[in-house]
């Protein structure tokens, strides 16, 4: 991912600024303000237990596997290694090659429903850089938090007539090379998909650097202000709202920017405060169970309630 300009982020803030508020469950992504939670009380809220679906001690074990696989540059012989191992652990897993990049493929997940389909995405390539960089928090903690929350949604009951959803753990997200152009040069995986996928998609939340000690999730700066509030509202419902601060932080190319283009409300859930990314020391001791358990949750419930999109 990428920093974008300060001209980008003032853009970015008058583009939707009417998108919604921070309302509630069960209504149609883009559709404004709903209804909220009319008729529960606060001794109800209170009485709840919050929901226990998401499993963080899978999640990092599945960190674990990938960081044993030691860097795993796209294109590499340790991703293409790796790469059967997480598609085996998606629903109905399979490969989508990535057109003009041999040997790059994004794999792919799905829980049928209806369309347009909600895509959650995170990439699981590392960074090319000096020999011992593992990419815990990036990308592996993204990859692991995207597997864990495919397997919740499978078990849980969702509204009648709820949109198809889709895992894609994206390829060649990371430059191959230094860049002036990061748009042009990464983000190989998200734009082929977008591309030929983007008009099946009527929403998409992408994990990025979501399990880091002392996790803070404000809105990235060009995420979908209404998706946002939705989120938002979620983690509230969870008990997880404490990590998603309601604030604007910055700006950042990265995987959802070529769905954003193509007309798809997304969000990045990404702390790009993290002082250990793209260094050697982005390792698993840097990583907070309860960060990833909070994300994990909170993305459960969002995709769970989304009724309609559109």
């Amino acid at each position: 991912m990428h920093r974008l300009p300060l001209a980008a982020v003032l853009v970015a803030a008058l583009v939707g600024c009417g998108s919604g508020g921070d309302d509630g469950q069960d209504a149609p992504v883009g559709a404004g303000a709903g209804a909220g939670e009319a008729g529960v009380t606060t001794a109800d809220a209170a009485a709840a237990r919050p929901p226990d679906r998401f499993s963080a001690t899978r999640a990092m074990a599945t960190v674990r596997l990938q960081l044993a696989a030691g860097q795993r540059p796209a294109g590499s012989a340790a991703l293409r290694r790796l790469a059967p191992r997480l598609r085996d652990r998606l629903p109905r897993g399979r490969f989508e090659a990535i057109p003009g990049h041999p040997g790059l493929r994004n794999v792919v997940g799905r829980i049928p429903g209806s369309r347009p389909a909600i895509v959650v995405g995170a990439h699981y390539d590392t960074e090319a850089l000096p020999k011992g960089f593992v990419g815990a928090n990036d990308s592996a903690a993204g990859t692991a938090a995207l597997i864990e929350v495919s397997r919740a949604l499978r078990k849980v009951r969702r509204p009648a007539g709820a949109p198809e959803i889709r895992f894609v753990l994206f390829d060649g997200e990371e430059e191959p090379r230094p860049t002036d152009d990061f748009y042009r040069d990464a983000l190989r995986g998200s734009k082929a998909y977008a591309a030929a996928h983007a008009d099946e998609v009527g929403a998409m939340v992408l994990l990025d650097y979501v399990a880091n000690e002392g996790l803070q999730l404000p809105r990235e700066g060009t995420s979908d202000p209404g998706l946002w509030a939705r989120l938002r509202a979620a983690a509230r419902r969870v008990g997880k709202q404490a990590f998603f601060p309601d604030a604007t932080g910055q700006a950042v190319l990265d995987d959802h920017t070529p769905f954003l283009r193509a007309g798809v409300p997304s969000i990045d859930l990404i702390d790009f405060t993290y002082e250990h990314a793209d260094t050697l020391q982005d390792t698993y001791d840097k990583l907070d169970p309860r960060a990833m358990d909070a994300v994990g949750e909170t993305v459960v419930e969002l995709v769970r309630t989304i009724r309609t999109l559109g």
